[in-house]
């Protein structure tokens, strides 16, 4: 039995399940203060006998194991979470191991496995939503360096029709800045789902898309792309992805994935909103398998 928690800026999804993907149990809370939510996470969670834990969190976060704030929420702007001790609290609370990681390295994890991309030793999850993330697994494991990319906050061309300043505080129009929800909004004057009868909005949007995702083309290669979050649940907007993506890359990648397929290279996620918490059940199962290995816990 294992625990996951999806742990995003507006709300909590907390799920028991079994490593090989089965949700046994699962349950919503509104994402408030840390103490107020952290309190009924380890209520949930009581309820059960679980060998571990996985977290998947709304970043910017420290997943550096070495680092002395590891599994620490950073630059945070939600208030009161700022360097809020995720990981030790959790760990402290259940006394199990527990996984940690970002919510789209979780649901990187949860296709690479059980959905879009399994069996392929490479996918890219991109969240396109109230902010935008990607999670890249490559050879079977997740991408990392110094941190975990942030590959939302890249540069991209504007389009020459497009005033709108970009939404991100902190580069205004990088790719989150331009195509995220918020900034749909700010740009249109409506929530993205008032706007699913403009087509001028989404064929901006898919150009917007399409340039990102031709950046991580030829950066990561990756064998699947994987689209969630919701913006993404405007299925009118793969076709724009569809018409742009080959002309972004004018045919220096000679690759049918690229052409032919490409609705079967760039596709929607195969566990639907359960990706992130299904991905939380493999970060639970890694940490346990890795304090077994160490003789911390009995196997």
């Amino acid at each position: 039995m294992l625990g996951g928690i999806e742990a995003g800026g507006t709300k909590f999804v907390c799920a028991v399940g079994t490593e090989d993907g089965t949700i046994i149990d699962r349950m919503e809370l509104p994402t408030a203060m840390p103490d107020e939510t952290i309190e009924k996470v380890i209520q949930y969670f009581r309820q059960f006998s679980l060998q571990a834990i996985g977290i998947g969190s709304f970043g910017p976060v420290d997943i550096d194991v070495n680092s002395k704030t590891y599994g620490t929420i950073t630059a945070t702007p939600k208030p009161g979470w700022r360097h809020y001790p995720f990981l030790k609290t959790i760990k402290e609370e259940m006394n199990i191991p527990v996984g940690f990681s970002t919510d789209v390295n979780a649901a990187a994890l949860g296709e690479s496995l059980f959905g879009a991309a399994k069996d392929l030793d490479s996918c890219l999850y991109i969240t396109i939503g109230t902010g935008i993330g990607a999670g890249a697994v490559i050879e079977g494991r997740l991408l990392q360096g110094l941190s975990h990319p942030e590959m939302g906050h890249i540069y991209i061309r504007r389009h020459p029709d497009d005033t709108y300043q970009g939404k991100c505080p902190y580069h205004k129009d990088c790719f989150e800045g331009l195509a995220s929800g918020p900034a749909l909004e700010a740009r249109w004057g409506n929530k993205a789902a008032d706007l699913s009868h403009v087509n001028e909005v989404w064929e901006l949007e898919g150009y917007y898309i399409a340039q990102a995702l031709a950046q991580y083309i030829l950066i990561l290669a990756p064998q699947k792309m994987i689209l969630g979050g919701g913006v993404m649940n405007q299925s009118q907007l793969f076709p724009y992805i569809y018409q742009y993506v080959p002309k972004i890359m004018n045919s220096y990648f000679n690759f049918s994935e690229l052409s032919e397929s490409i609705n079967e290279y760039i596709v929607s996620p195969r566990l639907g909103r359960n990706a992130g918490i299904i991905g939380t059940f493999v970060l639970a199962d890694q940490a346990l398998k890795a304090e077994e290995a160490s003789g911390e816990v009995p196997s």
